[in-house]
C-alpha cells in the first residue's frame, strides 16, 4: 500500500518512521516555503498539493490538523484517494462535511476518521444503534495545554487554585471554538449522540499533569465511563501519543484480512 502524508510534523515523523509492514511512504505534501523541513523530517520529496505528489497515493494521511484537511482533503477524495484524517473536529462545520460527502461520493472514495486520543469509540457507536442514548464528554488538561486557545479570554492561566471550567456547550460548539483541543469532543460526538446533541465540558485543572479524556455515556443499553489519561509523544508535549498510534493502528486494519 503506497500512503502519502498531509504535514510534516511530531504526528506525521512517528507514523512515518513506525509504518506497517507492506506500507510505503511515497510522498508527503507542506505549505509553501516548507518544504526542506519537510524533507528533513520525512525523507521524501515534498508537494505543495494533492496533484504534484510523485506518486498517486492509495491513502492520503492527514497528520496536520484541520487546516491540513481542508487544504488537501477535498482535492484528493475528488480525484478518488481515500483519505484517513485526525482532524474530526474539522466535520463541526456543516457546510465543509456536506463538501467532503460530495467530494467523496463524486470520487467513488471515502474519508476516514482515526479515533485519535480516545477509547470505547466502538461501545459508543454500538450503543447509539439504541434509544434514549445520552452523552457527556469531559476534557481535562494543565493549565499549558490550553494556551494558545480561547481559554486565555476567559481564564489567568498562570493563577489558577484549582480545576476551572472554562467551556461548557455542544461538542460541535466546542470543536469550532477550540480547532486545536477539541477533536476528541467531535470523535465522540460523530460516534455517538451527534455533535449538537453530546455535551461537552472542557476544564483546565492546575493538579493534572496529563491530559485526561473522559466519556459518560448512559441509554436504553445501559451506562458506561470511560475514562484515559494521554501522555505525549517523546520531546513534544503538544502532540498526543495515541494520536499517532491510532493512525498506524487504522493502517494496519485497513490490510488486516481479519478485523475487530
Amino acid at each position: 500500500m503506497k500512503i502519502a502524508l498531509i504535514g510534516h510534523g511530531a504526528i506525521a515523523a512517528y507514523v512515518a518512521a513506525n509504518l506497517p509492514a507492506n506500507t510505503q511512504l511515497t510522498g508527503a505534501i507542506c505549505r509553501p516555503g516548507r518544504e526542506a523541513a519537510a524533507h528533513e523530517a520525512l525523507s521524501v520529496v515534498p508537494a505543495l498539493s494533492v496533484a504534484d505528489l510523485p506518486e498517486r497515493p492509495d491513502l492520503l494521511v492527514d497528520c496536520a490538523g484541520h487546516a491540513g484537511l481542508r487544504a488537501h482533503g477535498l482535492a484528493a477524495l475528488a480525484a478518488g484517494i481515500e483519505v484517513l484524517s485526525v482532524s474530526v473536529g474539522a466535520l463541526a462545520d456543516a457546510g465543509f462535511c456536506a463538501e467532503l460527502e460530495a467530494a467523496a461520493r463524486a470520487g467513488g472514495t471515502r474519508l476516514c476518521l482515526a479515533s485519535g486520543a480516545i477509547g470505547a469509540l466502538d461501545a459508543l457507536s454500538a450503543a447509539a444503534t439504541g434509544q434514549g442514548l445520552a452523552v457527556t464528554y469531559t476534557g481535562r488538561k494543565p493549565p499549558q495545554g490550553w494556551r494558545g486557545s480561547r481559554a486565555e479570554e476567559v481564564l489567568d492561566l498562570e493563577a489558577l487554585a484549582g480545576p476551572v471550567t472554562h467551556f461548557s456547550g455542544t461538542a460541535r460548539e466546542a470543536a469550532q471554538a477550540y480547532p486545536k483541543n477539541a477533536n476528541v469532543a467531535a470523535a465522540v460526538a460523530l460516534a455517538g449522540a451527534g455533535l449538537d446533541a453530546t455535551r461537552a465540558e472542557l476544564i483546565a485543572d492546575p493538579g493534572v499533569t496529563a491530559n485526561i479524556h473522559e466519556i459518560a455515556a448512559e441509554g436504553s443499553f445501559g451506562r458506561f465511563r470511560f475514562q484515559i489519561e494521554g501522555l505525549p509523544l517523546p520531546g513534544n508535549p503538544r502532540s498526543s501519543a495515541l494520536t499517532a498510534l491510532s493512525l498506524l493502528a487504522a493502517l494496519r486494519q485497513r490490510q488486516a484480512t481479519i478485523r475487530i
